[in-house]
């Protein structure tokens, strides 16, 4: 279970108490319906103070979660890498910043890349609020994605922002800031429509040279078919009282859905599977769905005469590698 830093959780609330509450969950619906529009977000849809705070009310746990299980993800895949910096796209108020100083100490700078004004003034103020010195001095800069001046960095990300783009701009963007990064992080819904804008990003990024190190275990073709089912994994967040009146939700938790690829120039490989599914856990029995090193599928049983590892499998969670270090 994934919650919020205390520090982002209070400043956060501090930011919302402008707002009415019915205001605020008013507003998040009217998000919400615009998201899962079937024509996807097209055109901005934060264009005031209360659009800013309902979004970050709405989506900077979920987003948190996801991104930080990503990163995770990556941390272990490739334990060596430790960034000291990170360029941060389309990054809204800031989630992926504060799952990225919580992964890695080594960060020493971070740049926000964000369109909207709004987002960044209530972004800047959240992580003025930080007890990380590394967030209190992160740099914000207004602008559109793709004009923005591609620089080096140890840690790019893209996330919930790629699919909002033309089609036409997402390849050069992807492929622009890849040869600028020591690793890209893009993550996308996990629908059908999330995993497309992935499996096609993560096509595009091996094309061009560049490894993947997260969560394939592998460097062939996806082997899901593509018309039947699609890759994706799922953070379960915890929601607070002020999440819960925002949404109208009545649960204390909520699972975020997420697709993600991480590229880098060069990435160790990888001698484990990934767990594409939940566990299917019975008495002395662990069903695991596999996507594995050799870029097959798998369904593997492990039972519970198997000893140590039917106690690894049965505390194995969607996402994580198979078999265990």
């Amino acid at each position: 279970m994934t919650s919020l830093p205390d520090d982002l959780k209070r400043a956060l609330d501090d930011a919302l108490e402008q707002f009415r509450s019915d205001e605020i969950a008013a507003t998040v619906q009217q998000l919400i319906a615009q998201y899962r529009a079937p024509e996807g977000v097209r055109s901005s849809v934060l264009r005031s103070d209360r659009d800013v705070a309902a979004y970050a009310a709405y989506r900077m746990p979920a987003t948190y979660a996801a991104v930080r299980s990503a990163m995770q993800a990556l941390a272990h895949a490739a334990p060596g890498f430790s960034p000291t910096n990170q360029i941060d796209l389309g990054g809204g108020t800031g989630a992926a910043i504060w799952a990225a100083a919580d992964v890695w100490p080594s960060l020493a700078a971070i740049q926000i890349v964000e369109r909207e004004r709004a987002a960044i003034a209530l972004g800047s103020r959240l992580t003025a609020s930080s007890t990380l010195e590394i967030l209190r001095a992160a740099k914000w800069k207004q602008s559109d994605v793709m004009g923005a001046a591609s620089v080096q960095a140890d840690l790019v990300t893209m996330s919930y922002m790629l699919g909002e783009l033309p089609e036409a701009e997402r390849d050069k963007l992807l492929l622009r800031w890849a040869r600028h990064a020591g690793a890209l992080l893009v993550i996308e819904p996990g629908t059908k429509a999330g995993y497309e804008c992935i499996v096609s990003a993560r096509d595009l990024l091996i094309a061009n040279g560049f490894a993947i190190a997260a969560p394939c275990p592998h460097q062939a073709a996806c082997p899901i078919p593509r018309a039947e089912d699609w890759c994706h994994f799922a953070a379960r967040v915890s929601r607070s009282s002020l999440h819960r009146r925002a949404k109208g939700a009545s649960l204390s938790h909520e699972d975020e859905k997420f697709s993600y690829v991480v590229a880098m120039p060069q990435a160790a490989l990888q001698t484990a599977g990934r767990v594409l599914r939940y566990p299917q856990k019975r008495k002395g029995l662990v069903a695991l769905r596999l996507c594995g090193a050799d870029g097959a599928l798998s369904d593997v049983a492990v039972s519970q005469r198997e000893g140590d590892l039917y106690r690894a499998a049965r505390d194995v969670e969607w996402g994580d590698s198979w078999p265990p270090a």
